[in-house]
């Protein structure tokens, strides 16, 4: 990054930012305290009101704007291919505001941009994701999950299960206090404290039904972040298949998410699983019939013998 390009990026993160120091910005840039000095000083005789606090760092001026940033082409295409993909996977207001910045920031490219942006996002295209498939209101509850986290207010929802508890039950209703959403593997996901569980729990959006925000509010304890939240790995249990060498391909292609090491050998493809129960992989192994071998834990061989019995016994 030339002297130039650093100077107007150093602006823009003081402008995102209220009070930035000098050693951070170096650590952002990759360049010395000394080099930041410098540019800081460059800005100041070049007219950028900057306010510099002993011990704390620079700040601009209240009031202080950026005149209108220049967009490549590339960077054009990533900013509406990101619009793109909020209204497709968002809920209807957001959806809103994404066309209305898909509008401005194709208002204000000069012609020449935004012909060239044109042309490389004719060269892209984003399908239809697995959200929001089938008749289940997902895009609705995840407008309503939205509100709520941001109000921090209760919500209560019935939910079923993939798995059936050791009771045998599925259904449960729930009372959470909702702290955040995740958008993984094509579906939206509750992040929230479970009172019932008394701990965070994962709550598939898809698998809610009777939604209904409550009037009690919570206050989301203060050392909770979302963005480094990080579940706690409990998947203790594992799994070894053997795929046979012609359906190798398809098995990666179905790349299962629980999927956490293979080996080629000639007898064909060995695949280690790591579960929280064999029930989490049963579907996917009966999905490809003869071409895998289940052979451990013998638990889960017998279960795919009892299901591939059941089936003999349909035909």
């Amino acid at each position: 990054m030339n002297k130039t390009d650093r100077m107007l990026a150093i602006l823009m993160e003081l402008q995102r930012r209220e009070v930035t120091r000098a050693e951070d910005l170096a650590a952002i840039f990759e360049t010395s305290v000394r080099t930041i000095y410098r540019d800081i000083q460059a800005l100041s005789e070049a007219g950028v009101p900057l306010v510099g606090a002993p011990g704390r760092g620079y700040s601009l001026m209240e009031g202080y704007f950026l005149p209108p940033v220049s967009f490549t082409a590339e960077e054009a295409v990533t900013l509406l291919l990101g619009t793109d993909l909020v209204q497709r996977i968002f809920d209807a207001e957001y959806g809103t505001k994404a066309e209305m910045s898909r509008r401005k920031i194709e208002a204000i490219l000069p012609e020449r941009v935004r012909n060239e942006a044109a042309r490389v996002g004719d060269t892209i295209k984003l399908l239809q994701l697995r959200a929001y498939a089938g008749i289940h209101p997902e895009k609705a509850y995840v407008e309503v999950l939205r509100g709520a986290v941001l109000e921090e207010r209760k919500v209560r929802f019935g939910y079923s299960k993939k798995i059936p508890g050791p009771d045998g039950e599925r259904q449960s209703v729930r009372t959470v206090l909702p702290y955040g959403l995740v958008f993984v593997q094509g579906a939206w996901t509750l992040v929230a404290y479970c009172e019932l569980r008394r701990e965070i729990r994962h709550f598939r959006v898809s698998r809610m039904s009777g939604l209904t925000v409550l009037p009690d509010f919570f206050q989301k304890p203060s050392d909770f972040n979302l963005q480094a939240y990080a579940p706690p790995d409990d998947r203790n249990l594992r799994i070894e298949i053997r795929v046979n060498p012609e359906a190798a391909d398809r098995v990666r292609e179905f790349r299962n998410f629980y999927w956490e090491a293979e080996e080629e050998r000639p007898e064909g493809l060995y695949v280690t699983f790591r579960v929280r129960q064999p029930e989490e992989m049963l579907h996917w192994l009966l999905g490809f019939g003869a071409d895998i071998v289940v052979l451990e834990p013998e638990s889960l061989r017998k279960r795919m013998r009892e299901e591939a019995e059941n089936l003999f016994k349909r035909y």
